[in-house]
């Protein structure tokens, strides 16, 4: 082979090889960095200087940070957002699951642990708060299993990278820049920084602005400390239900029986009554007590987060603070029986979960279009069957004949496309 033939082959082998390590490798794994360098500099920095962040802060937080592409609801530069990812919040499943007993119970178990390990705090919280210890404990339990669950990420990888390119970037740009106010003003160092995958900080899972907002120290040391402090984890968790409208002196709600006469289309925040006027139309509670003299001239709200094939609740303006720390029925429902569970015992509810919840998302989007396109509020077609949804499923199910279930299952999605 002459010396010619021999470099074209070598050179041919050569393009062949770099053309396939193109294609394995992804193209826009550099310049994704190089940008997002170039974000830093050009576009956060001058906003973070603006609102007094310094130089050493920012580099000292931002030092060695790449975009973490692997974190959910991302959108690369240049293209339009997708489907939404796989959610990664137990709140999606069936409504079942999401009780099931073990989880329950650890939350439980490990709430009366600390309650008495922790029984003069949770008073003086309680006095200053008006937040019952139990509620307090059920929520620290149930995001961080009461501080044991480590926190994974790099904070300020998560917050810049969604900053920079998630489906959300204007809400976590705020968060960013509330972060690094946190180390500016000496709160916590660089170090401590650690976070979930969704940027959330410490044992009460707080996300930055939260922090600044609601973290308080309780322990007397002179700074809010939500990673180490067990004092400033439960005050800062009461301080935040106070701060969005806790009512001192109410329970968030209780379990009760629905005649089949009323309609589980009577459901919302935005439906409410006396709850005199409900115990009238033939609810009950299923302990079979009365509803306090007190609570009868207050207002209540029908909860059926699974309409009829799940238990049913009459629950306080309490039960929608709860949800301000987790936009869900069902953690908030969660949070609720499992402060009853520390506080009076291991009582299951007494209605039974149907077997309901096995569709996919896209399919209930597809409901909800439906729904939306016949003039019904379902608040989003976000896949996610919330309480103007399973109402709307109510009402056109009366409206056409058939027994109001309010959820979704797969002949009603066969139904409405």
């Amino acid at each position: 082979m002459t010396k010619e033939r021999c470099f074209r082959v070598f050179a041919a082998v050569f393009l062949f090889a770099a053309l396939a390590f193109s294609f394995a490798t992804p193209t826009h794994a550099a310049p994704i960095d190089d940008q997002f360098q170039a974000w830093l500099q050009t576009d956060l920095w001058p906003e973070a200087k603006s609102k007094g962040i310094s130089k050493k802060t920012f580099d000292a937080a931002f030092l060695g940070v790449k975009p973490n592409l692997k974190l959910p609801d991302l959108v690369l530069p240049g293209e339009k957002p997708t489907t939404p990812q796989k959610q990664h919040q137990a709140e999606f499943g069936p409504p079942a699951d999401y009780f099931a007993e073990k989880i329950i119970r650890a939350v439980t178990t490990g709430g009366r642990a600390r309650e008495s390990a922790n029984a003069r705090v949770l008073g003086l919280i309680e006095k200053r708060y008006g937040v019952p210890g139990e509620v307090v404990l059920a929520i620290w339990g149930r995001e961080t299993g009461f501080g044991a669950a480590k926190m994974p990420y790099d904070a300020f990888e998560v917050l810049g990278t969604k900053a920079f390119m998630s489906t959300k970037k204007d809400f976590f740009r705020t968060e960013v820049l509330a972060a690094l106010e946190i180390v500016e003003r000496g709160l916590a160092p660089v170090n401590a920084m650690k976070s979930s995958w969704a940027g959330a900080l410490g044992q009460p899972q707080f996300m930055p602005t939260s922090f600044l907002k609601h973290a308080v120290d309780f322990d007397g040391d002179g700074r809010p400390d939500i990673w180490n402090s067990t004092p400033d984890v439960l005050a800062s968790i009461a301080n935040y239900l106070v701060h969005y409208g806790w009512l001192r002196g109410r329970g968030w709600g209780t379990e009760v029986t629905v005649p089949a006469n009323v309609s589980c289309s009577l459901e919302g925040p935005d439906q409410g009554k006396k709850i005199s006027d409900w115990v009238a139309m033939g609810i009950r509670r299923v302990d079979g007590k009365a509803f306090a003299a007190s609570e009868l001239k207050a207002e209540g709200f029908l909860l059926m987060p699974a309409g009829r094939s799940g238990p049913g609740f009459i629950v306080t303006p309490n039960f929608y603070v709860i949800k301000q720390y987790n936009n869900s029925d069902l953690y908030g429902l969660f949070i609720g029986h499992a402060a009853d569970r520390i506080a009076k015992g291991d009582a299951t509810f007494v209605g039974a979960w149907g077997a309901v919840g096995d569709l996919h998302r896209s399919d209930i989007a597809a409901l909800q279009r439906a729904l939306e396109a016949k003039g019904y509020d379902v608040g989003s077609a976000d896949g996610l069957p919330g309480f103007k949804t399973r109402r709307s499923i109510g009402v056109w199910q009366a409206k056409n004949g058939k027994p109001a279930t309010c959820f979704p299952d797969a002949g009603l999605v066969a139904q409405l496309k």
